[in-house]
């Protein structure tokens, strides 16, 4: 009897299985589904009442594509999603275009108060902060409390705190200021006076989902809130499951709107959660929260599935929104109609 007869049987079977397992995309990218060299990405810049004629749209249109290009690079060049998301949103934060950092709404009471957060679809390694004033991108800083910290959120002083400690500079706040954001909130001091409802109200946010060449997924958003908001108010933005969301298992997404309603509906994990467990598509499991559980004008969501998909739904009359993947799709918008 071949003595080593049964090793070679035994390294066959093992070299048979792991084969298998890495065709599923099990080995070394557990569940991801993505094909070799390929990526995707979407990136969003708020939604909500957006007239075709708004000053702005056609500058905001332009910034988009200049983020979505950033990240499209990031991932070609075979970067992390984290690194791609966090760029993006980093580079919205600096547009004083956008309600996030530069250029956030101001509260009730005249200043600004920032919230981001930020996930990895691999580890579920998640940071947010929340209610921060003196740190220009406040994205940066919730990838910070997601890599050197052992909690998820920080919120207001001691947000501010951990940034002073972490080596963050320092800003005075009215440097985010901008004067169309300052004039907003001045007319909606004025309705509120007047004892008149705000259906004006500013609900930005800037956000990005992708897919890395490594098959794994990240969801990074953030926002300056409401015009006018009451103090201490925080919306879904920095809230894991209602405004950001990132599982190799499903999907990545990243959500803008009313944040009470994608708080109390856990928006971003809902849709992830269609995805795994009722194995609907992308499209099909954003359709199903935003359009049939959300009311009309609640917002929208970006989203990037494991296997590359990219669906942008929205209940408003405009989103801006961007989207880009490895077969050479770059395509920026803002209506409905895909204008």
């Amino acid at each position: 009897m071949n003595p080593y007869g049964s090793v070679v049987v035994r390294i066959v079977i093992v070299a048979v299985a792991l084969s298998t397992l890495v065709g599923c995309g099990v080995v070394g990218n557990r569940l991801s589904g993505a094909r070799a060299g390929h990526y995707a990405i979407a990136i969003h810049g708020g939604a909500g009442v957006i007239d075709r004629d708004a000053p702005g749209a056609e500058v905001r249109r332009d910034a988009l594509r200049r983020a979505l290009a950033r990240g499209v690079a990031v991932l070609r060049d075979g970067g992390t999603s984290l690194d791609a998301v966090q760029q993006v949103v980093e580079l919205l934060e600096n547009d004083p275009h956008f309600n996030a950092g530069v250029g956030a709404v101001f509260t009730s009471a005249g200043d600004h108060e920032l919230d981001a957060s930020i996930m990895d679809g691999e580890t579920l390694a998640c940071g947010a902060v929340a209610g921060i004033r003196t740190v220009r991108n406040p994205i940066l800083l919730a990838r910070h409390v997601m890599d050197e910290s052992r909690h998820v959120m920080f919120a207001s002083i001691g947000a501010e705190e951990y940034a002073r400690v972490a080596g963050f500079d320092v800003i005075d706040p009215h440097e985010l200021d901008v004067e169309h954001r300052r004039k907003q909130w001045q007319r909606a001091q004025e309705r509120e006076r007047a004892k008149q409802r705000d259906d004006t109200r500013e609900r930005g946010t800037v956000g990005a989902v992708a897919l890395d060449q490594r098959g794994n997924l990240a969801a990074a958003t953030s926002t300056g809130g409401l015009t006018n908001k009451r103090f201490g108010r925080v919306g879904d933005s920095p809230v894991i499951g209602a405004g950001t969301y990132a599982n190799n298992r499903s999907c990545a997404v990243s959500c803008t709107g009313t944040g009470e309603e994608f708080i109390r509906h856990t928006v971003a994990r809902d849709i992830a959660a269609l995805v795994e467990y009722r194995g609907l598509s992308a499209q099909a499991a954003a359709e199903e929260v935003v359009l049939r559980k959300l009311a009309p004008g609640d917002g929208g969501v970006i989203v990037v599935s494991r296997t590359g998909e990219i669906a942008l739904v929205f209940n408003t009359t405009g989103m801006y929104r961007g989207a880009a993947d490895a077969s050479g799709r770059f395509d920026v918008s803002i209506w409905d109609d895909g204008e």
